[in-house]
């Protein structure tokens, strides 16, 4: 048993949508009684931390409804059906960036929300860096500003609440360990 498991006594679907599906569940707690949960079923996502040969960063900068501002992230994009991480990541890299990548390195899967979404973000360092034939392919309702930052210039983004999310924070901080482990070398 998982220890505080609460077992799902009924299920009802509420919504279904393009990127989420919306459900509440009733269920038996722990200590015997009852409660309702309101969840987001993601189909899970990719993000990808990127040098360029200079050490910088690659990062875009987009509007972000939710939040009613543009942010500035690490590339990342929804899981398709089917599709492995890997190839996930690395279509994203390329349509929203216009680089791409000799390998791949999983650096982390997390959960974003656990309190109420089951979404997973798999986090990819790309290595081998190279501008791809076709540049950046954006969907139709993407718009993204690519900048190359420096690990410096991305602290002080999100000092400066610019960089706001987590993936993109755990991002630069596993991206200055890397860096540091590099040049001790």
């Amino acid at each position: 048993m998982k220890k505080f498991e609460e077992k799902t006594i009924s299920s009802e679907r509420i919504y279904e949508g393009k990127v989420i599906n919306l459900k509440v569940d009733d269920v038996s707690l722990p200590n015997g009684k009852t409660s309702k949960r309101e969840l987001v079923e993601h189909p899970g996502a990719v993000a990808i931390v990127a040098f360029t040969p200079e050490n910088k960063i690659i990062m875009v900068e987009q509007y972000r409804k939710a939040l009613e501002r543009s942010i500035i992230e690490i590339p990342a994009g929804k899981l398709e059906k089917g599709e492995a991480p890997e190839y996930t990541a690395m279509r994203e890299l390329e349509e929203e960036t216009g680089y791409t990548a000799d390998t791949l390195e999983l650096i982390q899967s997390f959960s974003t929300s656990p309190g109420f979404a089951d979404e997973v973000i798999h986090l990819f360092f790309a290595d081998g860096l190279r501008k791809a034939t076709n540049g950046a392919v954006l969907d139709e309702d993407e718009f993204v500003e690519l900048m190359e930052v420096t690990i410096e210039e991305a602290e002080q983004m999100m000092k400066e609440n610019r960089i706001y999310d987590a993936k993109t924070a755990f991002a630069v901080m596993w991206a200055k360990q890397r860096l540091s482990i590099k040049n001790e070398k």
